[in-house]
C-alpha cells in the first residue's frame, strides 16, 4: 500500500514564510530555509515553497531562494510562483526543486502543462488550482469554479472539468487549494477534493483548512486524497511532522514513519 504523503507548505513574501486566511492578511512568521530544514528533519515526505507575489509582481520567481532551500535539504520539493515560460521551468529544476507549480499560467495557456510534461516528464508538472463553491451550475456543474491570481478573478471555469483537461495535457499531479478554506483550520473542502480525485488518475493534494491529524485523516479516508498540504497548524508550532504522524499511524493510515 503506497503511503499517504505530508507535505508543509512555504508562502514565501519577500523571502519570509507568511500565512493569511482565505489569502488575505497574512502574517510573518519566519525565514524559509530554516522552516525548509526543520520540517526536512522533522520527517516530512515533501515541501512546497510558493513565492506568491511573483505573479502579481510581473518578476520572476526568486530562484537564490529555490536554490538555498535545495543546498539545505535532502527530500523532493516543488516550487510555484512567477514561472511563465519551459525556460522557467528548467532554470528552477536546474536550481534543485522536484517539482514545478502552474496555476494561474496554465488557465491562460493549457498547452504550457503539456510542453512541460514533453520537456522535463508529467512527474515534474503539478497543476495548482484555486477552486471556490458557486451557486452557478450552468456554467459549473461541479458546484465549484476556478478562481485566478490569488482569488483575485472568478474563470467561469468547472474546477471537476479543469482537473481532468489538465490531466490529458500531462500534469503529473493536482494540487486542491480551496479558497474557502485556506487558513481556516477548520478541516479540509471534502467534497471538491473528493470530486477530483474520482474524476482523474493521477494523485490529488488536499490543501488548505488543515488544524489537527484528524483533517488529514478525513481528506486521506474519505476525499481519497495522495497527500496533504498543512501550513498553519505547523507554523504556529502546535503540531509538529512528528506528532501528525504519530496520530495518523495509530489510526491505521499509512504514513512513512520516522521514529
Amino acid at each position: 500500500m503506497l503511503t499517504k504523503r505530508i507535505i508543509p507548505c512555504l508562502d514565501v513574501i519577500k523571502r519570509r514564510v507568511t500565512k493569511g486566511v482565505k489569502f488575505q492578511n497574512n502574517v510573518d512568521l519566519g525565514d524559509p530555509i530554516e522552516m525548509a530544514v526543520r520540517y526536512s528533519n522533522e520527517g516530512c515526505d515533501e515541501l512546497v515553497v510558493y513565492d506568491i507575489t511573483a505573479s502579481s509582481e510581473r518578476r520572476p520567481i526568486d530562484i537564490e531562494m529555490v536554490r538555498e532551500v535545495a543546498q539545505a535539504i535532502r527530500i523532493p520539493f516543488s516550487v510555484g510562483g512567477g514561472i511563465a515560460t519551459l525556460e522557467d521551468m528548467s532554470r528552477v529544476l536546474l536550481a534543485g526543486a522536484e517539482k514545478i507549480s502552474v496555476n494561474s499560467l496554465a488557465v491562460k495557456n493549457p498547452a504550457i502543462i503539456a510542453e512541460g510534461a514533453r520537456a522535463f516528464g508529467a512527474q515534474c508538472i503539478v497543476l495548482g488550482m484555486d477552486p471556490v463553491a458557486t451557486a452557478d451550475r450552468q456554467r459549473c456543474p461541479s458546484g465549484y469554479e476556478i478562481t485566478t491570481r490569488g482569488f483575485r478573478e472568478r474563470t467561469g471555469i468547472d474546477a471537476v472539468e479543469w482537473a481532468r483537461q489538465a490531466e490529458q495535457h500531462g500534469a503529473g499531479e493536482i494540487v486542491v487549494n480551496s479558497v474557502d478554506a485556506d487558513g481556516t483550520r477548520a478541516g479540509f473542502e471534502l467534497t471538491i477534493t473528493r470530486l477530483i480525485a474520482e474524476a482523474v488518475r493521477i494523485p490529488v493534494v488536499a490543501s488548505g483548512g488543515a488544524g489537527c491529524a484528524a483533517h488529514l485523516r478525513e481528506a486521506f479516508e474519505l476525499a481519497h486524497a495522495d497527500a496533504a498540504i498543512v501550513a498553519g497548524m505547523l507554523h504556529t508550532g502546535d503540531f509538529t511532522i512528528r506528532q501528525i504522524k504519530q496520530e495518523l499511524h495509530a489510526e491505521g493510515v499509512p504514513v512513512r514513519m520516522i521514529w
